[in-house]
């Protein structure tokens, strides 16, 4: 930065030139990310590297416990700093952005939270759907991947309508390695309650605090926890989407024709904890895909869902800084988009690019992505209703890496 002492009514205005062109040509100096978008934190390094990473054996002897990271949903203060500020002392040492008001007052419905963690006898669960031969697949759509990823689209249920549940204002797009905040707001303006009563949605929303972000901590899962999770497959399980996904891997024969062994499997693919950043135990495809981790070398992984979005922006740990420049002309997206490239920060943490999905429901998130992790490539272009997307899909073993869509070309 450069600044400008009065000395009487005298400016230097040779140093105030000159600390422009400093500042001028020293902004993209040495930190350059990459222009190309596309690839899951392209910013500064590979998959490859975290794949390297995951393979260490010995962790990081700084992260040998495990601080719970359970924020509360308070509305965010605004701040007039530009500096993100310090979280309350003795805990986990995240930073609250806090650069912009909310449009809009964020309040989250949490009135069943707590009946999430009860025993599995004590829950109550919403009637199965009714959809008929909706939930068997085709022909055509056993042959065909984006076929089937389309019936999925059809059979969410559940997804919200822009401007009826929703608004967001995209503000202004910027390219990939540009610094500069395009957006004068929050991306949400506003939200509707009666989405955070929605069975599913309100069972996912409760798993969001479960988890350390930090990279390489290793996460300790509470009996009540190991409960809600259990309790959110099962709620999902009463749905289209997931009804569907289990048909079309039974005809596969890639999983059991029994459901509650498919719900077992379904389990063990997202919340069992697998080793990241040198730590065994401190991730999970859940976690990572639609929570969001940090890396130690100050990284923003992962975090491609909305209403994880939301809610840390609503909290104020999330700056939204713009849209990413879609690779064809004359598709800008707007307030009506279900499809969104954008940068931002969390927690004063940069994540240069991240797409996600807006307005869809969890179960359908968790179908389409488990439908690609079995059945599809690293690379799984197909149809979802008007958007033709790219779903991107990295492996660690038999366990989702990292799964996120990406606006097709």
């Amino acid at each position: 930065m450069c600044s400008v002492k009065s000395r009487g009514d005298n400016i230097d205005m040779e140093g105030l030139i000159n600390g422009f062109i400093n500042v001028a040509l020293g902004a993209d100096g040495g930190d350059r990310e990459e222009q190309q978008h596309g690839r899951d934190d392209r910013s500064r390094s590979s998959w490859a590297e975290v794949v390297s990473q995951d393979q260490q054996d010995h962790p990081l002897p700084h992260h040998q416990h495990k601080e719970q990271y359970r924020p509360q949903y308070e509305e965010p203060q605004s701040q007039s700093s530009y500096k993100p500020q310090k979280v309350d002392e003795g805990e986990d040492g995240w930073q609250t952005v806090g650069r912009k008001p909310s449009r809009h007052p964020h309040k989250v419905q949490k009135d069943n939270w707590n009946s999430y963690k009860r025993p599995a006898d004590e829950q109550e669960y919403s009637n199965e759907v009714e959809v008929g031969a909706d939930v068997e697949p085709s022909e055509d759509e056993l042959a065909d991947l984006s076929r089937a990823c389309e019936k999925l689209w059809a059979l969410d249920l559940n997804r919200l309508v822009p401007g009826l549940h929703y608004e967001i204002d995209c503000g202004e797009g910027k390219k990939v390695y540009q610094k500069e905040d395009m957006a004068q707001g929050s991306l949400f303006t506003w939200v509707s309650d009666d989405v955070f009563r929605k069975p599913t949605f309100a069972r996912f929303l409760s798993l969001l605090d479960n988890y350390n972000p930090h990279q390489g901590c290793k996460e300790v899962v509470t009996s009540e926890e190991r409960q809600e999770q259990a309790s959110f497959i099962e709620e999902i399980s009463r749905t289209a989407p997931i009804k569907y996904l289990h048909k079309y891997l039974a005809s596969k024969q890639i999983v059991s024709g029994n459901y509650q062994d498919f719900k077992r499997m379904i389990t063990s693919l997202w919340f069992d904890l697998y080793g990241r950043g040198g730590t065994s135990g401190s991730s999970s495809a859940f976690e990572h895909v639609f929570v969001g981790e940090t890396k130690q070398c100050g990284e923003v992984s992962g975090f491609h869902n909305w209403l994880q979005f939301y809610l840390e922006e609503a909290k104020g740990r999330v700056d939204y800084q713009g849209y990413i420049f879609p690779r064809r002309r004359g598709e800008t997206p707007d307030s009506e988009a279900q499809l969104l490239t954008i940068q931002f920060e969390w927690n004063g943490v940069l994540k240069s690019v991240s797409s996600t999905l807006v307005g869809v429901s969890p179960e359908f998130e968790i179908a389409l992505y488990t439908l690609c992790f079995y059945v599809g490539r690293e690379d799984n272009h197909i149809q979802l209703g008007p958007y033709g997307v790219n779903i991107k899909c990295y492996r660690l073993g038999d366990r989702i890496g990292s799964v996120f869509p990406i606006a097709d070309s």
